[in-house]
């Protein structure tokens, strides 16, 4: 018989801090300047700062968070940032609810939320002679309280056309409890993938690195197919030769495993 979970009483309020930092990376090709040029214009235009703001508002409801401010840029040439301020609602429960189990996608939540905040950056580029460009987004979501950011990690996936996906997650401080015992982490996790829905992390190859006596959780994400017709911007896969196409390919392949594996590789690759 498994015996239920003992209320955890602390000795004021719940001094956790919670740091979700996701990164996202999406790649093409684009054969000209021209169309280098537009893929960076479309991208700005999918995700301008009230594209973000969106997300990042749908963020704050999945976790259960008043927002008190939002302040939105978008920048010239290119890229864009939101940050929101977001406060505590109601509280449910005096448990913590942060089972090992994917997000909603969304679903509003009531929980404890103080002093925290969302951001999202966005950093598109090019190269200007391999016709490789990338697009990256970086979002962190912080909170202090009961509630965990991992919360909204299912959501953050399905909400952008990801190649690749670098996650990590880390609980800082301690709260204490009424006899004066420190707790370092309120919530059980192995890895960050149990929180996210089995049918996407099918989709990818994963790794994960993981500090447990640091509360430190690093995960890594690669997708798994190629079709050359997904990376392929503003030329058809009918207007590239056969070797061409074959060095787009190497192309492609070498930057998503240099992004996925933090480093340069031979071009031989």
């Amino acid at each position: 018989m498994i015996k239920p979970l003992q209320k955890l009483r602390l000795q004021g309020f719940n001094n956790l801090t919670k740091s979700l930092s996701f990164n996202i990376y999406d790649i093409c090709y684009a054969r000209t300047k021209e169309e280098r040029q537009e893929y960076i214009d479309y991208i700005d235009e999918v995700y301008n700062a009230a594209r973000l703001t969106q997300i990042l508002t749908d963020v704050a409801d999945i976790i259960g968070a008043n927002v008190l401010n939002i302040a939105s840029q978008d920048y010239e040439p290119q890229g864009a940032s939101v940050t929101i301020l977001i406060s505590e609602e109601p509280v449910l429960t005096e448990e913590p609810r942060n089972p090992q189990a994917p997000g909603p996608l969304p679903e509003t939540l009531l929980a404890h939320l103080d002093k925290s905040h969302i951001t999202v950056h966005t950093y598109p580029e090019s190269h200007p002679d391999s016709g490789i460009s990338t697009f990256r987004a970086d979002i962190d979501v912080s909170t202090c309280g009961k509630i965990s950011p991992l919360r909204a990690l299912n959501f953050l996936i399905h909400s952008f056309d990801s190649d690749i996906v670098i996650i990590d997650y880390r609980v800082r401080g301690f709260t204490r409890d009424v006899k004066g015992k420190k707790h370092y982490i309120d919530h059980k996790i192995s890895s960050i993938q149990n929180f996210i829905a089995r049918d996407t992390t099918d989709r990818y190859h994963a790794i994960d690195v993981n500090v447990y006596q640091e509360n430190i959780f690093h995960t890594k994400l690669l997708l798994k197919d190629f079709d050359l017709d997904n990376y392929l911007f503003g030329t058809a896969r009918e207007d590239l030769k056969p070797a061409e196409k074959e060095m787009v390919k190497k192309r492609l392949r070498r930057e998503m495993l240099e992004i996925y594996y933090g480093k340069n590789m031979s071009h031989t690759i």
